[in-house]
């Protein structure tokens, strides 16, 4: 049986947390990989630890969103830290994304969609005339005409970005109840498997509290 996939958002500077998370999250249900944002990665000890980082499956969450040669530069800058997976706002327009793809190697270019924070009404005041959906799903052809490997997307948008994008798609704004913080657009694990996620991400509702605990709670939520 093929195994469920998540990240966990590594969200914390402290070195100590970070490889309590990576030691607490070890098991034989679910394959996990680690997720290291701008809160880490800009930290003292981040990159410097990242860069030691073995046999673990890495995902540099730097959300690129610029000029075709800043974007360039920083995925070149970053190399020696041999991360998997990256990602790039597709909002940087495609000849960027495809710059970066010509340069991304073996680290797969992730496109990030609408951020899961954002709702219709919150894209209206950015200035977008598109509602979520229609916006996703115009993100997810251009992300597919730049040959990205893989899609970051909210679990309610999922089934839309799959008509378009046939490569791995990744699920942030994951709860296992109903309090969803900062978030937006929100889905259980479960469900989100259901609409075809590849991999979710998943933060405080495994690094908060006691993450042996929660990465079970995690399992047996799936097996119910």
């Amino acid at each position: 049986m093929k195994k469920n996939k998540i990240f966990v958002a590594c969200d914390s500077t402290k070195i100590s947390k970070v490889k309590q998370i990576i030691k607490q999250t070890k098991n034989s249900k679910i394959k996990v990989g680690y997720k290291f944002g701008l809160e880490f990665l800009n930290s003292k000890n981040g990159r410097n630890f990242l860069s030691k980082l073995k046999n673990k499956t890495t995902f540099a969450d730097l959300k690129l969103n610029d000029i075709p040669n800043t974007c360039v530069s920083t995925i070149k800058a970053i190399k020696d830290l041999k991360v998997n997976y990256l990602t790039i706002h597709i909002n940087s327009g495609l000849e960027t994304l495809k710059a970066c793809k010509k340069v991304s190697g073996k680290t797969k270019l992730i496109g990030v969609t609408v951020l899961t924070s954002l709702d219709n009404k919150a894209l209206k005041e950015i200035g977008f005339n598109k509602n979520v959906k229609k916006l996703v799903l115009h993100q997810a052809r251009l992300a597919n005409k730049a040959k990205l490997d893989a899609l970051v997307c909210s679990a309610q948008e999922v089934n839309i970005v799959k008509k378009v994008f046939n490569k791995e798609i990744i699920t942030p704004g994951i709860r296992f109840n109903s309090k969803v913080n900062d978030q937006k657009r929100v889905l259980t694990p479960k469900q989100a498997y259901k609409n075809g996620s590849d991999w979710l991400v998943i933060g405080r509702p495994i690094t908060k509290g006691n993450i042996k605990k929660n990465i079970q709670t995690l399992i047996d939520h799936l097996n119910q």
